[in-house]
């Protein structure tokens, strides 16, 4: 029988990357307790990082909550191998972070992160609903226009 979030994340269309290793000294998540914490989560593809630019000059809003998705999409497959393949161990979403790559005077990273929040809810249901932060920064690593990290609690 095939395990019930693989279901769900197929019926909404959404493919996870395999969990890749940063180029950098850190891991992609750590395991403490029932808690995962996974690292900043760039909008990669096929290993090469999309949607470069500013919130508010090259992107719009909505282009920006889909940048926020594909970095939960990735977050996702961290948070899958944390789990030993199973998301179904995920009990709640705690919190998510989200930096937004802000031209100047842009002053709706809340409805960029939309884009990752409402994904979370949609997958996890009541669990997903979670605790958040969403701020404007004058850059981020190759120029992406989002990073997500965020705080898991696991079964």
């Amino acid at each position: 029988m095939t395990n019930p979030m693989e279901q769900k994340l197929a019926a909404l269309n959404i493919i996870l990357p395999p969990s890749v290793m940063p180029a950098a000294n850190y891991v992609p998540y750590t395991v403490s307790g029932n808690q995962v914490f996974v690292s900043g989560t760039l909008p990669m593809k096929d290993g090469k990082p999309q949607d470069i630019g500013k919130l508010g000059k090259e992107f719009t809003i909505e282009q920006g909550q889909q940048t926020a998705k594909l970095c939960g999409i990735n977050i996702l497959a961290h948070l899958k191998a944390a789990c030993g393949g199973d998301l179904s161990r995920v009990k709640k979403v705690i919190r998510l972070g989200v930096f937004v790559n802000s031209a100047a005077g842009f002053t709706d990273q809340p409805k960029v992160a939309n884009g990752v929040s409402d994904m979370m809810v949609e997958i996890f249901g009541e669990a997903g609903k979670h605790a958040r932060f969403a701020v404007g920064v004058s850059e981020l690593p190759f120029g992406v226009a989002v990073e997500v990290d965020g705080t898991f609690e696991i079964v």
